[in-house]
């Protein structure tokens, strides 16, 4: 168990910053790795191995960030690292059909049978634009539902009310948004079935599609309400609005088969990413083959991409989703996570800071609220100030957390019962320093 990181600092995490200032927008090629909203400069990572990273400055950290979620096997795993490297001797990228795209297919299929056919690109973000493209397509109507706190990528028409950074940040909405996107873009409350089927009485003849991370991850971890999901599938069936999950985040995390076998329910089109890619850039998206079968070049809608199934990239999936074949990981990270979630729970409650906590699979979240978390406002509502002590508290106890309040903590299958316990000691100092 390691104990507080002992002569703290990130002086050279620093003096690199300053100096990716100069030819970095913020010095960060992502919002979210900032640490605007905590305070302080972002550290620099130099290695990982099974669930620690390790800065420029020396100190090391049990990693709940997991590369925001990808990771679930943990950094470096070995069956995955060696199936990178071997991919790599033989080419990087061809920019032509190799068989490990049809075997990464087959895998997602078989740990989705919701998907008929799926079609590889190189992230999430890609992934819920053509979802939605070809949803348009198949429909022929333009307008979109998306729920407030949901984020699907920085997609034009997907950026009104978005979570993740865009709200740590205090921008859910963007500059350079045309005012067309906003107008065919719906905004609805998370976890209110009412709101969807009062629109969509008026309106559902002219819905493409709703889209929502059916377990909200970037507004904080938001698990859908009992119900919630089998209505929105009623609802889309009844006006023939194709139901979209996106599950770039869930997907093969909260149960192999993503929060839609978690809870039963099966969309028309899923996006995914993350875990697929273990560890490096993809995204997919695949459905009903109906609906796939309008994509090019065997229909209409037109997507493309010049690295799509790119043979690292396919390996690393192909090896990850071959370990997650093992159903014990999920035993297992569920054990670990429930054992997690009690202890952040019980550090604040011992320490009388008022929190609430909500945990699905092995994403969960401490929200520094006394509200229960069930939507967008309720999350919003989080004490943001309090959550920057307590990560820096953390953070300096040799434990990395995700760098704002609305985001979710990762477990991986490389987090041992002694790294959960020191993760939970950390938490208990980190509640009492409080004011």
């Amino acid at each position: 168990m390691p104990p507080v990181t002992k002569n703290f600092t990130i002086s050279k995490s620093n003096e690199v910053f300053k100096e990716a200032l100069k030819h970095i927008p913020g010095g960060v090629n992502s919002p979210v790795r900032a640490f605007g909203p905590v305070g302080g400069h972002p550290i620099f990572i130099q290695s990982g191995s099974g669930c620690r990273i390790r800065d420029i400055d020396g100190n090391e950290y049990i990693d709940y960030v997991c590369s925001w979620g990808p990771l679930i096997l943990g950094h470096n795993e070995p069956y995955v690292a060696r199936q990178i490297k071997a991919a790599v001797d033989k080419g990087t990228s061809f920019g032509a059909p190799t068989e490990l795209e049809v075997q990464l297919a087959k895998l997602v299929k078989e740990f989705m049978p919701s998907i008929d056919k799926v079609r590889m690109v190189n992230s999430g973000t890609e992934a819920t634009m053509s979802a939605i493209r070809l949803a348009r397509g198949f429909t022929r109507r333009d307008l979109v539902i998306k729920f407030e706190g949901c984020y699907h990528g920085h997609v034009d028409g997907l950026l009104i009310k978005a979570g993740s950074g865009a709200t740590t940040l205090g921008v859910p909405t963007s500059p350079g948004v045309p005012q067309g996107y906003i107008d065919s873009t719906i905004i609805l409350p998370f976890n209110d079935s009412n709101a969807v089927e009062n629109f969509c009485r008026e309106r559902g003849k002219e819905v493409a599609c709703i889209i929502l991370e059916p377990v909200a991850g970037n507004m904080g971890v938001v698990p859908p309400k009992p119900g919630y999901l089998e209505k929105l599938r009623e609802i889309t069936r009844h006006y023939s609005i194709v139901l979209i999950f996106d599950e770039v985040m869930t997907g093969f995390r909260v149960s192999p088969g993503g929060a839609q076998e978690l809870y039963g329910i099966k969309p028309d089109l899923t996006t995914l990413g993350k875990v697929i890619g273990g560890g490096l850039p993809v995204g997919a998206y695949g459905g009903r083959a109906e609906i796939m079968d309008r994509v090019a070049p065997v229909g209409p809608v037109y997507q493309a991409g010049t690295l799509s199934g790119n043979p690292v990239a396919m390996s690393a999936g192909i090896a990850t989703l071959e370990r997650l074949r093992d159903k014990n990981i999920y035993k297992q990270l569920e054990k670990k996570s429930q054992c997690l979630a009690e202890g952040f729970e019980k550090s604040a409650r011992d320490a009388g800071v008022k929190t609430y906590h909500t945990r699905v699979g092995s994403m969960l979240c401490t929200f520094f609220t006394k509200d229960t978390v069930h939507d967008y406002k309720t999350a919003t509502s989080s004490d943001t100030k309090r959550y920057a002590r307590y990560f820096n508290g953390m953070l300096e106890r040799g434990v990395y957390l995700a760098p704002s309040q609305f985001e979710a903590a990762f477990v991986s299958a490389a987090h041992n019962d002694s790294d959960i316990e020191a993760t939970i000691e950390a938490s208990c100092q980190a509640m009492k320093d409080l004011p």
